[in-house]
């Protein structure tokens, strides 16, 4: 069999089973060759090589399993990260919570955040990139979550700036250590049906939050209230209304939601120094 032909095959195996079948097979095919996807036209007429190996992993994408953990690569803020089973895979909108954050932290010439819910790290790891000086706390309480963030850190070489602790929410972070929240926690309302590649192969402990999904958020912004600084989080597109009543309960005025490029509320930054 010839690299084409297990392209077009493959592609026939993943038609109605992902949306983009093309990209798809080809993505896998890259990855099972070790190569870039241009090499695979330049060499389409080759032998390929163990392709019981090649169709085992289209076999797997065509049970839902996510692209990125089968591939271990995910791309985030422009760059490339592993990724792997056990933390949650970075999505397009989690950008705009970097963005947010690096805003007051550009704003305000911080120099010491925390992020809540550490997961692949690629929120840490970018505003590290972003800002040389910028010192991060990074919290989990899964351990396999903090060994991909962790590998992430080592790849690039940020050991010295990024410090991960498995604790629970800001548990043993000191009052001086956190300038600046910022969190992507778990938000999805318990109970929601969710389609196979997320429900059945991401960890439900990063997606699922008691109620009505906004358990924790609440719980974040009540720290970021006791301590005194400022918060960015990413949430559900559903959540503003409840996130409301909530800031109103606890005579919170200074709060400011943002939204996606769907025009969906995705988050809030809340500052909580001045209440």
């Amino acid at each position: 069999m010839t690299v084409a032909e297990a392209l077009n095959e493959s592609l026939v195996a993943l038609e109605g089973a992902v949306e983009r079948p093309r990209l798809e097979a080809e993505i896998l095919l890259a990855h099972h060759l070790g190569c870039d996807r241009t090499r695979l036209l330049l060499h389409d007429r080759e032998t390929l090589r163990d392709a019981e190996g090649f169709f085992a992993l289209v076999k797997r994408r065509r049970a839902h399993e996510p692209i990125e953990y089968i591939t271990r690569r995910v791309g985030f803020y422009g760059e490339e990260f592993f990724i792997a089973p056990g933390a949650l895979i970075p999505r397009p909108e989690t950008e705009l919570l970097v963005d947010e954050a690096a805003s007051l932290i550009r704003r305000r010439g911080l120099r010491q955040i925390v992020e809540i819910g550490v997961g692949s790290g690629a929120v840490s790891v970018t505003l590290a990139r972003l800002f040389p000086d910028l010192r991060i706390v990074a919290t989990d309480i899964s351990e396999a979550a903090l060994a991909i963030a962790a590998e992430n850190i080592r790849r690039f070489a940020l050991a010295d700036r990024i410090e991960l602790r498995r604790v629970s929410l800001l548990e043993g972070v000191a009052p001086d250590e956190a300038e600046l929240i910022v969190s992507n926690p778990p938000y999805v309302a318990a109970g929601t049906a969710l389609e196979p590649t997320v429900g059945e192969y991401e960890p439900h402990e990063a997606l699922f939050a008691p109620g009505d999904g906004t358990a924790l958020l609440r719980r974040i912004v009540e720290l970021a209230q006791e301590r005194g600084v400022p918060a960015v989080c990413e949430m559900g597109y559903d959540q503003r209304a409840p996130m409301e009543a909530f800031f109103a309960s606890r005579g919170i005025g200074n709060v400011r939601f943002y939204r996606d490029l769907a025009g969906l509320d995705r988050g809030f930054v809340v500052d909580c120094r001045f209440e």
